[in-house]
């Protein structure tokens, strides 16, 4: 089994300029070359009353040459732009070092969850696959906005430690 860890968050630095805020992504490797060759997913979010995510994107190569390339640049400026204040960050879900080849697949599977996980939590997300939310739910667990849970749903919840 593949095995990630969290490292972040880490803050992309900025300039305010005079048609708005724009992000200084060539100076972030100099600040952080730990993770730079590292490999997995990473998450561009906004800390701005809270934490949203604004686009998830991963890296098999390594970070340093997938994360700051021209289109995600674009797709983050346009998620820095909707907000008038507030932090940009960027996470990274780092696959372990082991013996043996980069499990491709497994970033992928990551990633695709992260995706799931961020349009749940922000429908504006700046991916453009995986998106698509699902078109059911489960009442009280997943999805439903419904009524306070049931005992039965909170408890299924826990069983499958779905906050």
């Amino acid at each position: 089994m593949a095995s990630f860890t969290i490292m972040g968050p880490y803050t992309i630095p900025f300039e305010v300029r005079p048609g708005g805020r724009f992000l200084l992504c060539d100076k972030f490797w100099k600040h952080h070359p730990t993770v730079a060759m590292r490999k997995g997913c990473y998450v561009f979010a906004m800390r701005n009353r809270g934490l949203t995510p604004i686009y998830v994107g991963q890296a098999t190569i390594s970070f340093k040459q997938e994360t700051f390339n021209v289109a995600n640049i674009n797709k983050y400026m346009s998620g820095f732009l909707d907000y008038g204040r507030g932090t940009p960050l960027m996470y990274f879900v780092v696959h372990d070092v082991s013996t043996g080849p980069t499990n491709k697949k497994q970033i992928t599977e990551v990633e695709n969850f992260l995706i799931q996980a961020g349009v749940a939590r922000n429908p504006d997300l700046q991916n453009a696959k995986g998106t698509q939310t699902p078109q059911w739910s489960i009442k009280g667990v997943i999805r439903s906005s419904v009524g306070k849970p049931t005992t039965s749903a909170k408890q299924f919840r826990s069983l499958f430690d779905i906050n």
